[in-house]
C-alpha cells in the first residue's frame, strides 16, 4: 500500500540537527524502496528559537505541527539558559507548550537491551536477559503543569500536583491496550501509601482493569519500582506511572540499554504524534558528527509503525541491530573505533537497500572512504 504523509520536523539544538537528519535519510530510504512519499516541513522550537524569535515556541511550529501527519523531533537545550536558574524564557517551555497544545498526554519509552551493549551497562549481563518492556508516563498533568509559587520573601515554593480521573483514564486505555498486544502484564507505579493523587490513579486503574480480564495487573510504589528496575528488571512488561515518576524511572531505565543514545519514545494524544529520542541536546557534541543517531533512527521507526507500516518498522529496527552486532556504533559506544553520525546514517539505509533488493549483505564496502569489513 502506498503511503503520502507529512512529517514535521523539528531538529532543535545541539546534536538535535544532525541525529534528525540520519532519520530523515532512513525515512527517505524506506519511501523510496516501498513506494511511500514522505514530504517534510520545519519548524523551530528550542534555543534557536528563542535567538530567532524571543520565543522557545513560535506559533508557526504549531500550525506546521498541526498540518502534519506525525511530528520528527531532535532535542532541545543550551548551556546557556542551562546554566542560567533565572532565565525567564527557557527552551524547555517549548517543549512542555507543545505537549500541551497538541495535547500529548502520554509518552511511551520502550525499554529493550542488546548483547552488544551489555558491557556499557553498571549491571552483570544474567540481570539484562530477555529484559523487553514499554513505560507509559502521563505526559500533560500532575506537578509539571500544576500551579507554581514562591513567597515575597523567596523562603518558601509550592509546586501543585493535582490529577483528574480522565487524565487517568485515557493513558491507563493505551497502556492496557498495549499488553494486551504484549505479555498481557500491567505494572502501575504510584506512591499511594502517601499522595492523594497516587491514591487517586490507584482507584481508577483497580476499576478499570475488569474492562481488562486478560491483563494481570500488579502495583509497585515508585522507590520500590526504582529498585526492582535494578534487581529484576525483565519482570516488566508494561509500565504505567505520572509524569514526574515517570520521567525519572524511564531515565533510570535507559541505563539498561548501555547508552542514552539508543533509546527512542513517542509522545501521542487527542491530535499530531511526536517522535523523538530520549536524550538531552549534548551541546559538547555538537558539529562534531559523533553523536550516536540510532535513539532518533528508532523513534523514526515507532513513527513508521504509528502509520501502520510495520514491516518498514521491522526492517529499520533489523539494520540497527546489524550495526550493533557488527560493531559499527558512535563514540559514546566504542571511543577507540567508532563511526560517525552520518557513516551509521548511511549504513542504516544501505543495510535496508541491500536487504529490500535482495543483494544480501555487503562484506567488503567502501564508506566515506573507509573500508568496512
Amino acid at each position: 500500500m502506498n503511503m503520502k504523509k507529512k512529517i514535521a520536523v523539528i531538529l532543535g539544538d545541539g546534536i538535535g540537527p544532525e541525529v534528525t537528519q540520519q532519520s530523515i535519510k532512513v525515512l527517505n530510504t524506506i519511501a523510496k524502496l516501498y513506494q511511500h512519499e514522505f514530504s517534510y516541513e520545519h519548524g523551530l522550537m528550542g534555543a534557536i528559537a528563542i535567538d530567532e524569535t524571543g520565543n522557545p515556541l513560535p506559533d508557526e511550529t504549531i500550525k506546521i505541527c498541526l498540518s502534519s501527519d506525525a511530528i520528527l523531533f531532535g532535542a532541545i537545550g543550551d548551556p546557556k539558559y542551562d546554566n542560567d536558574p533565572n532565565a525567564k524564557v527557557r527552551p524547555e517551555q517549548g517543549l512542555l507548550k507543545l505537549r500541551k497544545e497538541l495535547q500529548l498526554f502520554a509518552n511511551i519509552r520502550p525499554v529493550k537491551t542488546y548483547d552488544a551493549l551489555q558491557h556499557l551497562t553498571p549491571l552483570k549481563p544474567k540481570l539484562l536477559e530477555n529484559v523487553d518492556f514499554v513505560i507509559y508516563r502521563e505526559l500533560t498533568g500532575g506537578i509539571y503543569f500544576g500551579a507554581k509559587s514562591i513567597s515575597d520573601d523567596g523562603n518558601v515554593a509550592t509546586d501543585n500536583c493535582s490529577y483528574s480521573v480522565n487524565e487517568i483514564e485515557r493513558i491507563a486505555h493505551l497502556a492496557f491496550q498495549h499488553a494486551q498486544k504484549r505479555r498481557k502484564k500491567l505494572t502501575l507505579v504510584d506512591k499511594a501509601n502517601v499522595l492523594e493523587t497516587s491514591r487517586l490513579w490507584r482507584k481508577v486503574v483497580q476499576k478499570m482493569s475488569a474492562q481488562y480480564a486478560d491483563v494481570t495487573v500488579d502495583y509497585l510504589f515508585v522507590d520500590n519500582a526504582a529498585m526492582q528496575i535494578i534487581l529484576n528488571p525483565a519482570q516488566f512488561d508494561v509500565m504505567l506511572t505520572e509524569n514526574l515518576f515517570g520521567d525519572i524511572l524511564s531515565d533510570e531505565a535507559s541505563v539498561l540499554a548501555g547508552s542514552l543514545g539508543m533509546l527512542p519514545s513517542a509522545s501521542v494524544g487527542n491530535t499530531v504524534a511526536l517522535f523523538e529520542p530520549i536524550h538531552g541536546s549534548y551541546p559538547q557534541a555538537k558539529g562534531k558528527d559523533i553523536a550516536n543517531p540510532m535513539g532518533s533512527i528508532l523513534s523514526a521507526a515507532m513513527l513508521l509503525d504509528h502509520f501502520g507500516l510495520t514491516a518498514e518498522a521491522a526492517i529499520v529496527r533489523e539494520a540497527a541491530d546489524w550495526c550493533l552486532s557488527n560493531k559499527f556504533v558512535s563514540k559514546d559506544i566504542d571511543p577507540i573505533n567508532s563511526y560517525s553520525t552520518s557513516v551509521l546514517g548511511d549504513l542504516i539505509s544501505e543495510y535496508i537497500e541491500r536487504h529490500i533488493s535482495g543483494e544480501g549483505h555487503v562484506h567488503h564496502e567502501r564508506l566515506h572512504k573507509s573500508t568496512i569489513i
